[in-house]
């Protein structure tokens, strides 16, 4: 991020949108520090590998060889190395069923999630996390035909299982499709997403679910309380009947305490 932006973001006048421009500028940042993490420890075991001492890489960078030893540990572990199967905290361990597709009957409930666990006999909680535009990370972006970094309207909530962080999700729209809606606007939308799309006049045709197992980011490790361990990343693109993409739907789950069901889902599918 340059001054500009900074100065942009700072010269805001409305308070509540320079905090969510503060927001989404801060996550853009953070993926952008863990892929330029992961970078630099590539750079410094090649480096080594062929035959650079780590004391002449730290004078290179400026920095000690304790430092250097630390930059290599950033970014995840040797490849080859196993991820570890069970969460590393002291929480309780929590299986949730996640199905694939979900059958529309609880896709079309007041929470897919909340409707979800307590079929599995848990206890759930949801909280809503952050609502406002923020730039679109390349997949999102490539789910909703727009150019990385364009502004979309985020919906991002947390989900617990028995007071046991388990899941992240996040809505997308493209701007054009969800700005000075109830799409962007604060809270839960009532009675559910998926009426508040439709009365926009949006009719289901399709979507395409695409599963991502990759090691958990900075972020979602702490709010997951994962440290060291690896996400599984579901998302879902949703088109209308005239091919636009109109919602794509990002779950970034836990990976120890998810189990996911495969089937066949019967009958008419929701955004």
């Amino acid at each position: 991020m340059d001054a500009r932006t900074l100065h942009d973001i700072a010269a805001t006048p409305d308070p509540l949108d320079r905090a969510r421009a503060a927001s989404a500028a801060m996550t853009s940042l953070q993926g952008q520090s863990v892929e330029l993490s992961r970078i630099r420890r590539g750079a410094i075991i090649e480096a080594q590998q062929d035959g650079m001492l780590q004391e002449d890489i730290a004078r290179h960078l400026g920095v000690s060889p304790g430092r250097v030893s630390q930059m290599k540990k950033a970014g995840g572990e040797e490849p080859g190395h196993k991820a570890p199967t069970g969460p590393l905290g002291p929480q309780p361990r929590v299986l949730v069923q996640r199905a694939l597709p979900t059958p529309p009957s609880t896709r079309g409930s007041k929470s897919l999630y909340l409707t979800e666990a307590a079929q599995q006999g848990l206890t759930p909680d949801r909280k809503m996390l952050f609502v406002g535009q923020e730039p679109a990370n390349e997949h999102v972006a490539q789910g909703l035909r727009v150019e990385p970094g364009d502004p979309v309207i985020a919906r991002r909530k947390m989900f617990w299982a028995n007071s046991v962080p388990v899941r992240i999700s996040t809505s997308y729209f493209r701007v054009d499709v969800g700005e000075n809606t109830r799409l962007d606007g604060e809270g839960f939308v009532l009675p559910t997403l998926q009426a508040a799309i439709e009365d926009l006049g949006h009719r289901f045709d399709h979507a395409v679910e695409t599963l991502t197992a990759r090691p958990a980011t900075p972020y979602e490790a702490d709010l997951l309380e994962i440290p060291g361990e690896w996400v599984v990343q579901v998302l879902r693109v949703s088109h209308s009947t005239e091919d636009t993409p109109i919602h794509a739907l990002e779950t970034i789950c836990a990976a120890s305490r998810h189990t996911f069901s495969v089937g066949q889902a019967v009958g008419s599918d929701q955004f």
